[in-house]
């Protein structure tokens, strides 16, 4: 491949947290695949997530650069060695000094950047959504600059007809359902589940930069997105023909991990040995376990967390559950109802910490997952042919979980309805338990778990030689190249 084009030089700079980086590497290591000269930039403590799987790609044959910027944290007042956003104190919200300060951070990599471009020359810069200087700091050397998002076709277009039409200007309260203005598929939302910096009016530092970000797309090259055409052809046509955005998509990138260990360490160090966990899972029938888990930025209060467990113990259903360690040490295990993981023997496995999640969501025996629709989470649920029950929290999410449960049809709501900054929502065992039992044994889940199988096939499909993400790559690529001679 690589003597029919010559070979082009990509940069890829992630924001600092493992939901931007992850799919950041694995699609890094899809352009490498292509015959592209790819490398990741970004600081050093983050380098350190990736270079198992860097190593191991280079010893196929698939070579991935790291250059390091040094992350200014003393400069901007952080604490040291906070380089990523999953080490920010939980306790914070937006508007609050430390993710203030690790923003100002991330601005104040615009110089070394700079520098970097300048000494590589690279042919094209895939940079983060949250660098809007990205583009002028590309422009300067005449270099493209692709925006990537880490979400779906779907959510750019609702949030970009939000942001047009401001449709929740026009309700009397918070909770008055309303019909968001030229979005296909008459998709209905509330005041509450907007994102808070849609919603103020004043200007905070985070809603210039959202603002700043928006208009820095318009100025770039265009966008990549992490999807692929069968699954959203109705809004990635939305996206490009009536917003007029030049966007190319080429996932879903979680697939080119192929290899167990690829799939098993993306990201942190797993909290329980792939393997074991395997054998767990060997053990169980089909379809008969269900996997909980909300990705590395929510935070549910012990209140919430025993209402699961009690849901999961009342839905008599095997289960996979991942929980993050609470950041602000309540008493240790206080979360759990007593004696419950004496009763769950053998039933129910909890995973403290980080989870080798598409091993787990590709195991036969996961028929079932409970997710908070981060983009990554949700892509990875419909490439492995898994049905969802969606309890969206922040970012994106309830966009997101519009498309699984009315779009695609292959989830039920958890009836989660505030947008919140991490602590998620307060839901109930009865419809947690209600929720699972939806997904795993009604009359709808068959229905939902066919769809969902089909959806997983067109992935496969999509990524393969001559499917519409494999095209789209190709395309891109021989713009690129195209583009620098």
């Amino acid at each position: 491949m690589g003597s029919e084009i010559p070979q082009v030089h990509m940069f890829f700079f992630p924001f600092m947290a493992h939901g931007h980086m992850i799919p950041t590497v694995d699609m890094a290591k899809l352009f490498a695949t292509r015959g592209v000269m790819t490398t990741i930039v970004t600081t050093p403590h983050n380098a350190s997530f990736f270079t198992k799987t860097i190593k191991r790609s280079k010893e196929s044959g698939i070579d991935i650069g790291i250059k390091t910027l040094k992350f200014p944290t003393v400069e901007a007042g952080l604490p040291e060695g906070c380089e990523n956003a999953d080490l920010i104190p939980t306790s914070q919200d937006e508007s609050s000094d430390m993710v203030r300060k690790f923003f100002m951070a991330t601005f104040m990599l615009q110089e070394p950047l700079e520098q970097l471009l300048q000494e590589c020359k690279p042919d094209c810069l895939v940079a983060d959504m949250f660098f809007p200087w990205a583009t002028d700091a590309a422009n300067k050397f005449g270099i493209p600059r692709l925006v990537f998002h880490g979400t779906s076709f779907f959510s750019l277009c609702a949030s970009e007809c939000i942001r047009l039409y401001e449709p929740h200007k026009k309700v009397q309260s918070d909770s008055e359902p309303f019909v968001v203005p030229n979005l296909p598929g008459d998709i209905k939302l509330t005041k509450k589940q907007l994102p808070d910096y849609v919603k103020q009016d004043a200007e905070t530092d985070f809603t210039k930069m959202v603002k700043a970000s928006k208009e820095s797309e318009l100025r770039s090259y265009g966008v990549v997105v992490n999807s692929f055409y069968e699954l959203e052809d109705t809004y990635a046509d939305c996206y490009r023909n009536i917003f007029g955005r030049k966007a190319w998509h080429i996932g879903p990138v979680s697939l080119c991990n192929r290899a167990t260990e690829d799939k098993a360490e993306r990201g942190k160090k797993s909290a329980i040995d792939e393997h074991e966990c395997l054998k767990w899972l060997d053990s169980k029938e089909p379809n008969s376990v269900v996997y909980i888990c909300f990705g590395s930025m929510a935070n549910f209060t012990s209140a919430q967390l025993k209402e699961i467990a009690m849901a999961l113990e009342a839905s008599e259903q095997q289960f996979i559950w991942v929980v993050r360690k609470q950041k602000n040490n309540e008493e240790e295990e206080d979360w759990l109802p007593e004696g419950f993981e004496k009763r769950m023997e053998g039933k129910g496995l909890i995973i403290r910490g980080w989870a080798p999640q598409v091993l787990i969501l590709d195991h036969e025996a996961v028929g079932g997952f409970v997710t908070h629709c981060g983009w990554n989470s949700t892509l990875e649920g419909v490439s492995a042919g898994v049905p969802m029950v969606t309890w969206p929290v922040f970012a994106e999410q309830f966009y997101n979980e519009k498309l699984v449960t009315q779009v695609l049809k292959i989830g039920v709501g958890v009836g989660a309805q505030q947008w919140v900054r991490t602590v998620g929502d307060f839901v109930k065992r009865e419809a947690i338990e209600k929720a699972v039992k939806e997904i795993m044994k009604s009359d709808r889940a068959e229905e939902m778990r066919n769809r969902t199988k089909a959806l997983a096939e067109a992935a496969k499909r999509a990524i393969a030689k001559g499917g519409s993400s494999y095209s789209d790559l190709n395309a891109l690529i021989e713009e690129l190249s195209l583009h620098r001679h």
